[in-house]
């Protein structure tokens, strides 16, 4: 078992570990660690998540409809573009398999998409999500008064954003990461190891090796779907960044948020709900995952 040949190696190497003086050992134990989680990892469960839904059965919980374009709704163009990922990712990655968070118009809770990836042990999750841009406040003119004008403040819609963006988890929230990977990844060693000790120091140092891991999978998967969007699709991007959403941070794995483009702009609408709109992204993301497939697989196997 991982977690087992990560504890002999931590042990071993606990007295530098706590030396917080000693950087080159803690470097290469890191480089020992990411080879013992990688060693034989194939890329076999690919959670993709259709951002935002209908009303949901139940009303509780954390749910949200999204935004909404001139004719069509962000729950309505995710669900799409996500049952067309899961039918390119089944064809063009071989082996893989796609859990979806969501099939129907009904929502889904936050937490329950996160428990969704988890409890299927995804190896990459993908949240597809369209982008908008809140009402711009301006001041216009509406009479005079003693020669003067006199003004009144009004909300517009602002329809300027366009193009892509990649978001994955924010530092901020790391402790909440740091939970569902002991959930995940740590804790499920109970059920086959007699001698698990839950309370056991080393099983920090394990889950911030996984965190580390994931974290820069998440960027690395990231920037593999941007460079698609841009230099294949021609798309503008506004890069990848952090930000503190809940569905990437409850799950144990590398996630990743694409805002497929805004809904609100005219022209990214009308691409978002066009059969050649919706299938270049879903190329894009499948060239990217099968570029990050060989990238870490040939790691595992080295």
């Amino acid at each position: 078992m991982k977690i087992k040949a990560l504890k002999r190696l931590i042990c071993g190497l606990s007295a530098f570990v706590i030396s917080i003086s000693l950087f080159p050992f803690k470097v290469q134990a890191s480089t020992q660690t990411d080879t013992i989680i990688n060693k034989g990892f194939k890329l076999k469960t690919i959670i993709v998540d259709a951002g935002h839904g209908g009303n949901p059965p139940s009303g509780k919980g954390h749910y949200s409809h999204g935004a909404k374009g001139a004719y069509s709704t962000e729950r309505g163009v995710t669900l799409a573009i996500a049952l067309k990922l899961q039918t390119a990712i089944e064809k063009e990655l071989n082996g893989a398999k796609v859990v979806l968070t969501r099939t129907t118009e009904d929502d889904v809770d936050w937490q329950k998409r996160a428990d969704i990836a988890n409890e299927n042990k995804g190896d990459v999750f993908i949240s597809i999500h369209c982008n908008a841009l809140p009402d711009r406040r301006v001041r216009e003119q509406i009479g005079t008064k003693h020669h003067k004008p006199v003004y009144r403040t009004v909300t517009v819609p602002d329809h300027s954003g366009r193009g892509v963006l990649m978001l994955v988890y924010g530092l901020p929230r790391s402790r909440e990461e740091d939970n569902a990977i002991k959930h995940t990844q740590i804790e499920e060693e109970a059920q086959t190891d007699p001698n698990f000790n839950p309370s056991d120091p080393v099983n920090a140092i394990l889950i911030n090796e996984y965190k580390r891991k994931f974290r820069k999978q998440s960027i690395n998967l990231a920037n593999l779907i941007n460079d698609e969007f841009v230099t294949v699709d021609g798309r503008h991007s506004d890069g990848v960044i952090e930000q503190g959403v809940l569905v990437l941070c409850h799950t144990a794995m590398p996630s990743v948020l694409v805002e497929t483009g805004f809904i609100d702009n005219p022209d990214d609408e009308a691409y978002l709900n066009s059969e050649t709109g919706q299938n270049e992204v879903v190329d894009s993301i499948v060239r990217a995952l099968k570029k990050y497939k060989d990238d870490i697989e040939q790691v595992s196997g080295n």
